[in-house]
């Protein structure tokens, strides 16, 4: 039986994992490619089970702000620093989220890391997409459990990237050489993060579910393009809170992304 459609808002490396499993699960897929009318493609489209929206962090924010509202109360968000915060800035109600926890490369195979856990209306639909290509997943079914898991997946992310401008190499060598950098690094990135969330979670089980990604796949290298972005911003969070944070800006100060 075929089953409800999804709207697709981004065709690139992410999205197309997405496209694959939901195509697979039995969900037709209706792209809607950068520079095309979202308007008009609710018009087309103003029922479907999921809007799913895979553009990049630095592009999330234009979108949501034009999302029609036929499709406010479907969507789903799955970028990389994603917080409540992000959704709640347009007013919009509570999506379908997922911090997800593989890795596509553009020529490259999919690297699932951990287990992408998936919460809100359409978690199932979500979950049982990637499922259906063999990318582990789960749901969630709490919102502060939820709220966790983008935090957790935030502290990886940005403190493999930013400990990583230090060090170079794989998240393995930074858990087992570079230690006290790295926890130096999580904990202000923590702080960052209660900010942001208004909400302090437990920095102890923070740190051991970052360091769980970072032993799951001990080859992934530490820093990309965007590591610099990530420090920047993260700094500039920082200012707003009062937060010292003085690793990062030391780590900023020497390798220039202040």
């Amino acid at each position: 039986m075929t089953q409800p459609p999804v709207v697709l808002i981004g065709a690139g490396e992410m999205g197309g994992v997405f496209a694959h499993g939901l195509l697979r699960a039995g969900h037709p897929v209706h792209p809607v490619t950068r520079g095309m009318d979202l308007g008009e493609a609710a018009a087309a489209y103003p029922e479907p089970a999921l809007a799913l929206v895979t553009v990049g962090e630095a592009d999330l924010h234009t979108v949501l702000a034009a999302i029609p509202t036929a499709w406010r109360d479907r969507l789903g968000l799955i970028q990389n620093e994603l917080l409540p915060r992000d959704w709640e800035a347009h007013d919009l109600p509570q999506p379908t989220a997922s911090a997800v926890w593989f890795e596509k490369k553009p020529g490259k195979a999919i690297n699932p890391i951990i287990a992408s856990p998936v919460f809100g209306p359409n978690a199932g639909l979500l979950a049982n997409a990637l499922q259906a290509i063999d990318i582990p997943a789960r749901e969630v079914g709490d919102y502060d459990e939820m709220l966790f898991e983008l935090v957790r997946k935030n502290v990886y992310i940005l403190t493999t990237n930013i400990a990583g401008l230090v060090t170079g190499g794989t998240t393995g060598e930074l858990w087992h050489h570079h230690r006290e950098l790295a926890q130096t690094v999580a904990d202000e990135i923590m702080s960052v993060q209660a900010w942001l969330t208004g909400t302090e979670l437990d920095r102890e089980r923070l740190m051991a579910g970052a360091a769980e990604a970072m032993l799951a796949d001990p080859e992934h290298g530490n820093t990309g393009r965007s590591a610099p972005a990530r420090l920047k911003r993260a700094i500039g969070f920082a200012d707003e809170a009062g937060l010292a944070v003085p690793k990062l800006r030391a780590i900023a100060a020497e390798h220039g992304a202040s």
